[in-house]
């Protein structure tokens, strides 16, 4: 697929580049994809929900009443689960809620997304620009001017580029991330994804060892 080369300001270059159908022109596999999002997700997860048991509850460890004969069930000091304000049974503790995926399933997850992208026609490949400082008001021009504005976008950079990422740190719908850090899950959450020429190439380099 070819795609016509954009400046900042909308306007073509006239070059034109041709993505990579090792990556942008797959059959998507879906169930790869669902596996990655779902470990994106899973280690998003905090995991630090922890309620007391028995043993870490301030009180009395003083039996409360006879073993049998009180009509309920048998329990011993004021820290019991059987009473209010006791320890809770089986709660949940601190966890990580990581998990292994193998490199080559997330590598054609990415792939899939890319495709799936592509198919969409939901790519632009502009030109590489800076910002001399950061600006906010420039970066929604850029949006502007490629008639992106008002959808969710992913700017992808060849590198760490200050400027730019702080431009687009307040807007809600707008993110910028670096080639080498493209994931499946904010690639499928875009509307539409803005790509520099230079990053197309890391990209390459990155799903195609």
């Amino acid at each position: 697929m070819e795609l016509n080369v954009l400046n900042i300001k909308g306007q073509e270059t006239g070059r034109k580049v041709t993505l990579n159908e090792a990556i942008f022109g797959i059959e998507p596999n879906d169930h790869v994809i669902y596996l990655d999002v779902k470990q994106y997700m899973a280690n998003q997860r905090q995991g630090t929900a922890k309620s007391k048991e028995r043993s870490e509850h301030a009180g009395s460890t003083r039996k409360l009443g006879r073993q049998k004969g009180g009509g309920g069930a048998r329990h011993g000091d004021i820290n019991s689960p059987l009473l209010r304000g006791g320890g809770r049974v089986f709660g949940p503790t601190p966890r990580d809620y990581g998990f292994k995926l193998n490199k080559k399933v997330k590598v054609l997850a990415r792939k899939s997304a890319l495709s799936y992208k592509a198919q969409e026609k939901a790519i632009i490949v502009v030109e590489d620009f800076n910002f001399e400082a950061p600006k906010t008001k420039e970066f929604i021009n850029i949006a502007k001017n490629l008639k992106v504005e008002g959808k969710k976008m992913l700017m992808v950079l060849p590198e760490a580029n200050k400027n730019v990422y702080l431009s687009a740190r307040n807007l809600q719908k707008s993110e910028v991330i670096i080639a080498t850090n493209v994931n499946t899950y904010k690639v499928l959450n875009a509307d539409v994804m803005v790509i520099t020429e230079n990053s197309l190439k890391a990209i390459d380099g990155v799903l195609n060892k």
